[in-house]
């Protein structure tokens, strides 16, 4: 009987460790869960500050605007800080992710910082921001649009090579290296491009509260430095991001003790060790191409070239 009760009771024991192992293993599978789930989403759990980073070509990206709008409805997230560091990219890539930031603002606090660089379609993102923060040597401006094209018949008729098009109209495929520009042709295309630079105008004069004649004359492509874009009105303040807190403290009540964490804006290294990507660059035969051979349409850039 003694030996019967030992038993049972060391059964009993045996259940109580396995059965807390358990309670430890299923805890520790939710908290990687969650890490996963945080890393791929871009979201950390515990109340911060949103730490956002835009940087090279700016081309259109569902999952980052999505990425970004989900902000908005994080209970965690107090405030978002968008550092930029980008020369601009195209004018559609440039407006939409300057219309997430001024929905993301409706809910939350948004503050633009600029880096080296934030010219074109980067400083049009800028204006998405409720607060601009400019460094004194940053590069900023070139608010303007371009559309570039290459003459080469002439080298074309040198080589011997000919080229034709059966186009519905006149304007079909206009502006086309392989065609002289016309007249109709050219003043179609600055049509476009005055339209286009119509709305970058209006989105200045909205969000920086300058006349119309200022902003023309501000927005006649050049660039300018932090210093230069505060004393001109582009810009509200000089420093960078530690600027930034002190005005949502400020202005906002964000405490400057909350931690910044960055939001993985990366789409392209989420999936299975980044082989979504590298299937991706495969597949569009674009795996030894510059990113900027990927602009297609209108572009507001510094230096396209």
């Amino acid at each position: 009987m003694t030996f019967a009760a030992d038993h049972a009771i060391d059964r009993r024991r045996l259940k109580r460790r396995l059965s807390a192992w358990r309670i430890v293993a299923i805890l520790a599978i939710a908290g990687l869960a969650i890490a996963g789930i945080g890393r791929a989403t871009g979201v950390v759990p515990g109340k911060h500050v949103a730490r956002l980073v835009i940087k090279g070509v700016i081309v259109s990206d569902l999952e980052r605007d999505r990425t970004i709008a989900d902000l908005a409805d994080d209970k965690q997230v107090r405030a978002v800080i968008v550092h930029l560091d980008t020369p601009g990219g195209t004018v559609v890539g440039g407006e939409r992710l300057y219309r997430v930031l001024r929905k993301l603002s409706e809910k939350k606090p948004v503050v633009a910082v600029m880096g080296t660089t934030a010219t074109s379609a980067g400083y049009m993102v800028a204006l998405g921001a409720d607060h601009m923060v400019a460094g004194q040597g940053s590069v900023t401006g070139s608010i303007g649009v371009i559309m570039q094209t290459a003459d080469v018949t002439k080298l074309l008729e040198t080589l011997g090579i000919g080229t034709e098009a059966i186009k519905s109209g006149a304007l079909k495929g206009q502006p086309s290296p392989f065609e002289r520009m016309t007249p109709e042709a050219r003043e179609a295309s600055k049509q476009v491009v005055d339209d286009i630079q119509g709305m970058f105008v209006d989105l200045v004069v909205e969000r920086r509260n300058l006349s119309r004649d200022v902003v023309k004359v501000l927005a006649d492509g050049r660039v300018y430095t932090g210093r230069q874009a505060l004393e001109k009105g582009l810009v509200d303040e000089l420093g960078g991001e530690e600027t930034a807190r002190s005005w949502l403290k400020k202005e906002r009540g964000i405490d400057e003790k909350l931690p910044a964490r960055d939001v993985d804006l990366d789409t392209s290294t989420r999936g299975l060790l980044g082989l979504d990507r590298a299937m991706s660059w495969i597949m569009s035969g674009k795996t030894l191409l510059s990113e900027r051979l990927t602009l297609d349409g209108l572009v507001s850039v510094w230096h396209p070239q």
